[in-house]
C-alpha cells in the first residue's frame, strides 16, 4: 500500500515555539519536488508530544490538503491513552489521510495484551488504514511480533513501522502476517538491508534534509539493485548516524534551518543542537550535498 521514502516531517517553529505553517507549507513543496514517497506529519519527529490537540489535527489538515493526492499522507496519531489516540486519530481521518500511524502507548508500559486491545479499540472505533509503530528505544514498550500478528487479522490495521533495531523482527513478521502486511523500517541505519530482505521501504528523519537521495536509494532497493543502493547509501550513512547525535528531532531541525528551510525554533524540553555538535552535522550535509 505505502512503499519507498516516506518522510517523518518535522514541524517548523519560529523561536517562540509556535507553529510556523507557512515554512510547513514551503517544506512539504520540497518533498514533493525531491520525490518523497509519502509524508507523516505530526508524528513523533514532529514534535507530536508537545503540540496540543488543536495543532496536531491543524498540522495534519494543512498537510493533506497542500499535498492534495499527490502522495499519500499518513498521519501520526499515537498517544499513551488509548481515547486520546482515537480521537487523534478520527480529526485525521476527517482530514482525509490515507493512513494513520500511531506509535505504542508510551510511559505506561502496557502488557502484550494492553498494546492489542489498544490498537483494537482504535481500529475498531476509527475506519482508517493503521500503520503500528514500535519503536521501544523511546517508548519503554516492546511490542513483541505474535502481538503484530494478532492485530494484522483486524481489516483495517495494514503495516507496521519497525524500529526496535533487531532486523530479523521484519522478517519474522512478514512470515506470520503474509505478504499483504506491510513493514517499513524505522531505522535510517538499516533501511537498506530491510528493504533488501523484503521490507516496502521506511519511515525516514534522513529524509528531511536528503530527500531526493533517500527515495532514490529505497527505489533502488525495492528493484532489487544492490550495488546502486548501496552507492546510494554510501553518500547518507553519516546522515543515519548523526542525526541522531542528540535526541530527534534536534539534529533535523537544526540541518535544515542550516540548510535555510526552516526557522530555528523547537519545543522545550527539547533545546537547539549543542554547538559542539555544528561541525560534526555539517560534514555529514556536506558529504550529501545539501549544503
Amino acid at each position: 500500500m505505502f512503499t519507498g521514502s516516506m518522510v517523518a516531517i518535522v514541524t517548523p517553529m519560529q523561536d517562540d515555539g509556535t507553529v510556523d505553517y507557512a515554512a510547513l507549507a514551503a517544506l512539504v513543496d520540497f518533498h514533493l519536488e525531491n520525490g518523497t514517497d509519502a509524508i507523516i506529519p505530526a508524528g513523533t519527529t514532529g514534535e507530536s508530544a508537545t503540540l496540543d490537540h488543536s495543532e496536531h489535527c491543524e498540522v495534519i489538515k494543512r498537510v493533506v490538503d497542500q499535498v492534495s493526492g499527490r502522495v499519500p499522507v499518513i498521519g501520526g496519531t499515537g498517544a499513551n491513552s488509548t481515547w486520546e489516540a482515537i480521537s487523534l486519530t478520527q480529526c485525521a481521518a476527517e482530514a482525509g489521510v490515507d493512513a494513520c500511524l500511531l506509535v505504542t502507548p508510551y510511559y505506561n508500559k502496557p502488557t502484550q495484551e494492553g498494546l492489542y486491545q489498544h490498537y483494537k479499540k482504535v481500529a475498531e472505533e476509527v475506519d482508517v488504514p493503521q500503520i503500528l509503530y514500535n519503536v521501544p528505544g523511546r517508548t519503554a514498550c516492546d511490542m513483541l511480533p505474535e502481538t503484530v500478528a494478532r492485530l494484522a487479522k483486524i481489516k483495517n490495521i495494514v503495516g507496521i513501522k519497525e524500529a526496535s533495531g533487531d532486523l530479523t523482527r521484519g522478517v519474522t513478521i512478514k512470515e506470520s502476517c503474509g505478504s499483504e502486511f506491510m513493514v517499513v523500517s524505522g531505522e535510517d541505519a538499516q533501511a537498506m538491508d530491510s528493504i533488501l530482505a523484503g521490507g516496502q521501504g521506511v519511515i525516514s528523519v534522513t529524509a528531511n534534509v536528503a530527500p531526493r537521495l533517500m527515495h532514490e536509494m529505497c527505489s533502488a532497493a525495492l528493484a532489487g539493485d544492490t550495488e546502486n543502493a548501496k552507492q546510494l547509501n554510501d553518500k547518507i550513512e553519516d546522515l543515519h548516524r548523526d542525526l541522531f547525535i542528540e535526541s530527534n528531532p534536534i539534529p533535523a531541525k537544526w540541518s535544515l534551518s542550516e540548510m535555510g528551510l526552516i526557522p530555528a525554533g523547537i519545543r522545550l524540553p527539547l533545546t537547539p543542537l549543542a554547538e559542539q555538535y555544528h561541525d560534526v552535522l555539517r560534514a555529514a550535509l556536506r558529504k550529501a550535498d545539501c549544503l
